[in-house]
């Protein structure tokens, strides 16, 4: 799994290389995508990430490859999980909160995990049982834990999505310290102890949280649904996510 790993963090560099000349490029063409009832944007940065990381996970593995960008169908109980690029709405502000995901599901549950921040420099990644890591500006990556040690509770919530939904849910435990973040940036704060909660009472795919979501439970969190069962991805069955909460481990909600 260590190998594999390693073999995925290098596939991430290549497509981040990829996207940030797009994204550091005077201009770039946005264009949109039908998603079920909804549109959303889509640039060349996506396709481009998703065609290397597509190609890379082939090459270093014979699991099936479900991306946004790509095929949908799944086959085994092995598979990757990829959103070549998550945050594409940060991607075309400029904010930097973009991420590439990668995330590797066995059993239907996530078991190793890529999210790569070309734009911050910033990678998180995370295996079963090997702990999970953050990485800066190329340095030597360090390891971190879903501990929560703020005096006072923070809850992390969507910079582009938060509804009166969550505001309400927040306000009903008791959290008035909130912290917005874009992409699945928001899930990594809890990884590292930066949050003790992100409640997320609205739409996502699988692939927006596959790849965190092994970061945060790596790191000793945990990511449930509403009724406090672990998320599962069963691509067979649903491509959409249930609402679920990150927790960081030391945190009981009220």
């Amino acid at each position: 799994m260590r190998r594999l790993l390693e073999q995925v963090i290098e596939v991430a560099h290549q497509a981040g290389e990829a996207v940030m000349g797009i994204y550091e490029s005077d201009e770039f063409e946005v264009t949109t995508k039908k998603d079920k009832d909804y549109e959303s944007p889509l640039t060349a940065a996506d396709k481009a990430a998703h065609e290397i990381i597509e190609a890379g996970l082939k090459r270093i593995s014979d699991y099936p490859v479900i991306s946004e960008e790509g095929s949908h169908k799944v086959d085994g109980d092995t598979f990757w999980l990829v959103d070549p690029v998550d945050g594409t709405k940060d991607f075309i502000s400029r904010n930097g909160e973009f991420t590439l995901n990668v995330g590797l599901i066995k059993n239907h549950k996530p078991v190793l995990g890529v999210v790569y921040a070309p734009a911050k420099k910033v990678m998180y990644f995370g295996t079963n049982g090997e702990g999970a890591y953050k990485q800066e500006n190329g340095r030597q990556p360090a390891s971190i834990s879903a501990v929560y040690n703020g005096k006072t509770p923070t809850a992390v919530v969507s910079r582009n999505h938060l509804n009166d939904e969550t505001l309400k849910f927040l306000d009903k435990i008791g959290i008035h310290k909130k912290v917005s973040v874009g992409s699945s940036l928001k899930l990594c704060l809890v990884a590292e102890g930066k949050a003790a909660v992100y409640p997320r009472l609205g739409p996502t795919s699988l692939w927006d949280t596959a790849a965190a979501d092994a970061v945060v439970r790596a790191a000793g969190g945990t990511v449930t649904d509403i009724n406090g069962s672990e998320l599962e991805y069963r691509p067979e069955q649903d491509m959409l996510n249930p609402y679920f909460i990150v927790k960081a481990k030391n945190w009981q909600q009220p």
